[in-house]
């Protein structure tokens, strides 16, 4: 048998051979690789610029001997940790490779071919990867204002919806949804349908209406939250993340998840940072100053952007963004573009340090100069 001649493809169930793949912001090193450049700057995967706290680096270096072992598989330090902070049951924590994970597990576990899951034009991009993936029905709600319209989210929910999806802020808009109108929403929505809210840039948030949707799972048994480690505590490169609802639903997500799935120098640096306070007070600092020079900085040049509470922000480039995308990189700049978003004409920036940020200000201003 000539095995290249075999249609593997054809092996693969429909939905996921039709699948197309998350693509993740370029490493610095592949840029520097393919340029031959040194000192590239990163603002394309909206992570933290000063990187893990001391309390959770203090951690790994004190795990470093017992590397050799197989992590918790139950992660109990960790769900006990989140359990306190959040002041709920340990029972009702499911811990995941990344937030990401637990989106995966979320799918896997609810979603099949024949059911539907609602999502929201100009989501986050693992939504319909996870729903496809698992041979699901995709429903999309078109966008009010680059963000989420619960109205029309909620029109698409019949019968068949098992799994609606709601980022909160949204990644890749920055936009956010008030308490009011949230909570209303869930009251909507049927008890036989799960809503999971992603909040992934909650720690940035500094408004006075935003909610803490950890509170209302007593009042909506059929409510998750996600959360991730990857962001605000810096965490990005261990891959750390959990949810938190109801303990049947965590129960469930249990069966499916894979033994091990958080390894241990991320259950122990996690287990550090949730109570290392001092810095997420420093980074979301440091990012709101970002955040106004960037914003200040664009509108010198002229450039129109989409508001945003999160850690990053997006321009609209008022023609395609790839030229753009392409000149920044050539200066050693990575941003995100955002065609697979349904915004070719966006970018998408992550608040870095003063200097970096100044920096792509600069090669922008040079971009748009030529």
């Amino acid at each position: 048998m000539n095995y290249a001649d075999n249609d593997f493809l054809a092996l693969a169930a429909p939905w996921v051979a039709e699948l197309t793949p998350y693509v993740p912001g370029k490493p610095i090193s592949e840029l520097e690789r393919e340029l031959g450049i040194r000192n590239a700057v990163k603002l394309a995967s909206n992570e933290n610029p000063l990187g893990p706290g001391p309390k959770a680096l203090a951690a790994m270096a004190a795990l470093a001997n017992e590397l050799g072992r197989y992590p918790d598989g139950g992660g109990f330090e960790l769900r006990r940790a989140l359990a306190e902070f959040h002041g709920t049951s340990p029972a009702a924590i499911t811990l995941g490779n990344g937030s990401n994970d637990v989106l995966d597990l979320i799918a896997r576990t609810f979603l099949q071919p024949g059911v539907e899951s609602v999502y929201s034009e100009f989501a986050f991009a693992v939504y319909p990867i996870a729903i496809q993936a698992v041979g699901a029905t995709a429903r999309v709600a078109p966008a009010r204002n680059y963000g989420h319209d619960l109205n029309a989210m909620l029109a698409l929910i019949n019968e068949q919806t098992r799994v609606v999806w709601i980022a909160n802020p949204n990644n890749p808009t920055g936009t956010w949804l008030a308490a009011a109108p949230l909570r209303s929403f869930l009251g909507a929505v049927p008890k036989s349908c799960l809503v999971v809210i992603d909040e992934a840039y909650t720690e940035y948030v500094n408004e006075p209406d935003f909610p803490d949707t950890t509170h209302w799972l007593e009042t909506f048994p059929n409510l998750i939250v996600t959360r991730t480690f990857a962001k605000a505590h810096g965490l990005a490169a261990l891959r750390v993340g959990y949810g938190i609802s109801d303990p049947r639903l965590a129960e469930l997500l249990n069966r499916v998840r894979q033994p091990f799935n958080v390894n241990a120098l991320a259950q122990a640096a996690a287990t550090a940072a949730i109570s290392d306070r001092e810095h997420v007070r420093a980074t979301v600092e440091l990012n709101r100053a970002g955040m106004q020079q960037v914003s200040v900085g664009l509108t010198a040049l002229g450039l129109e952007f989409i508001p945003s509470v999160g850690n990053f922000v997006t321009v609209d480039c008022k023609r395609p963004a790839a030229a753009i995308n392409e000149a920044l990189l050539q200066r050693g700049i990575i941003v995100r573009p955002l065609a697979n978003y349904g915004l070719p004409n966006h970018l998408r920036i992550s608040i870095g340090l003063e200097a970096e940020n100044a920096r792509f200000l600069s090669a922008l201003a040079e971009v748009c100069a030529a």
